[in-house]
């Protein structure tokens, strides 16, 4: 079976799914009434929920505690998205539209995935859930009009702190490397570029803050109201 390779063929293909879908879920955010909508949500978390627990179960039984414990944000972000969709809370909400619009989205632009190429489980497993969580958080926010705050933006850095004092102490001690917290992945990425190990982390938090802070302000400003 091929190799997959970053921008290849089965790459651009993924993306191309991506902007229909996210075009999908907006649209049918906006034309479904409210009954209907929670419907679809509840669906939808559904979904997610069983495709995240089935790779995890996958991910243990194949890699162990070095890839199969619930450890990388986009884990956490998968549960949180679930919980989102089934109760539209905002907390959740929140956590959703940060972390899925940035460190999700960035695992579709680059994407630190080897192995095989479609239609093995691994290429299928990362881009499925990598797809619901970035599709979710569009469709929450556009399809629903849910909007985050500068409280939403605080309860985002102070749960990603959470998770990254946690992931790089079970690194620490049990030899794994879970957010690349303690090493840096071995594809190219962004991380390339703002120094070594671990001294990017620094501006890597830095680029975080501000990108959210970013994501933020326009909402506020507009002040568009909850629905």
């Amino acid at each position: 079976m091929r190799q997959f390779t970053v921008y290849g063929s089965s790459h651009w293909i993924v993306l191309g799914i991506f902007v229909l879908g996210a075009v999908a879920v907006v649209a049918l955010g906006r034309r479904r009434e409210a009954a209907a909508a929670r419907r679809f949500s509840r669906i939808m978390a559904g979904l997610v929920l069983a495709l995240q627990l089935a790779i995890q179960a996958y991910s243990m039984s194949e890699f162990g505690v070095d890839h199969g414990l619930p450890l990388q944000l986009s884990d956490l972000a998968a549960f949180v998205t679930a919980y989102a969709l089934w109760s539209l809370r905002q907390w959740a909400y929140a956590l959703t539209y940060y972390w899925g619009l940035t460190l999700s989205t960035q695992a579709l632009v680059s994407p630190a995935l080897r192995g095989d190429d479609f239609p093995s489980v691994g290429f299928l497993a990362f881009w499925l859930i990598h797809l619901f969580v970035v599709w979710a958080a569009i469709y929450l926010t556009w399809g629903l009009r849910m909007r985050p705050g500068w409280r939403d933006y605080r309860l985002a850095v102070a749960a990603t702190v959470c998770w990254a004092a946690v992931a790089f102490t079970v690194n620490a001690a049990a030899g794994t490397n879970y957010g690349f917290l303690n090493a840096k992945p071995t594809q190219a990425s962004l991380l390339d570029v703002l120094g070594p190990w671990p001294w990017y982390l620094l501006p890597e938090l830095a680029l975080v803050l501000t990108v959210w802070a970013l994501m933020t302000w326009p909402w506020v400003r507009a002040r568009v109201p909850v629905r």
